[in-house]
């Protein structure tokens, strides 16, 4: 138990380092740092999880996974980006599996309240964005429905739970929809030197956020198989 948890410690460092080491590297435009590091951010984070968490859901270890391959391919922005919004669907998709459960039993007034923020948003969106989106249209509109609905989805969640916990992840999934939307606006809208900086603080900070959900739902389930 001592050696998991030192280790676990040791992998959210890692995490925190080459996070800083990719942020360092997107302001001075060093590309060469930012291929070297960006692919390390989430196998860290998953390491740091299984390390840390006793359960160790499958399906989450998966979407980071996936996560990390659209990392990976998102380095090459013009030749696989559809390759990496793939991958990241698969990834929110998972995401909605996972954080749904339990959730079938929770009133109309919570659902509504949960999904109409993200349906105007993602209407908003893409009305700002179809002008750009060319052949990219039907694509970015399946992600985003995607994305929109894990977001509301954990809105919901805190809705119905209203601690600590689920207040991460409704953090965790507005700032993967800030970073996502930002992407998309830096892509197919208006560049802007800002953009990449906030792209990645936003994610990094949302995949922490949602790690950090997953141990807290994970230990409180556990004390309550305990009593």
């Amino acid at each position: 138990m001592k050696d998991n948890n030192f280790r676990s410690k040791y992998f959210l460092l890692f995490f925190l380092l080459v996070s800083l080491v990719d942020i360092i590297a997107i302001l001075n435009d060093n590309t060469l740092w930012q291929t070297i590091s960006k692919p390390m951010i989430i196998p860290a984070l998953m390491f740091y999880y299984i390390t840390a968490s006793k359960s160790k859901n499958k399906w989450y270890i998966i979407a980071l996974v996936f996560s990390f391959l659209g990392d990976v391919l998102l380095l090459d922005k013009s030749n696989l980006f559809l390759f990496g919004i793939g991958a990241f669907l698969i990834t929110q998709l998972l995401y909605v599996y996972i954080f749904s459960k339990g959730l079938s039993k929770s009133s109309w007034r919570k659902k509504i309240l949960a999904f109409l923020p993200f349906l105007i948003f993602f209407f908003t969106l893409i009305g700002v964005l179809k002008p750009g989106l060319n052949e990219f249209f039907i694509p970015v509109v399946i992600y985003g429905v995607a994305i929109s609905v894990f977001g509301a989805i954990s809105l919901l969640k805190y809705l119905v739970k209203k601690d600590g916990t689920s207040l991460c992840l409704i953090s965790g999934a507005l700032l993967f929809i800030l970073s996502d939307s930002l992407i998309a606006l830096h892509k197919f809208h208006e560049p802007r030197s800002v953009y990449p900086v906030a792209i990645m603080l936003t994610y990094i900070l949302a995949q922490y956020l949602i790690a950090t959900f997953m141990l807290k739902s994970e230990k409180e389930i556990l004390l309550k198989v305990d009593e």
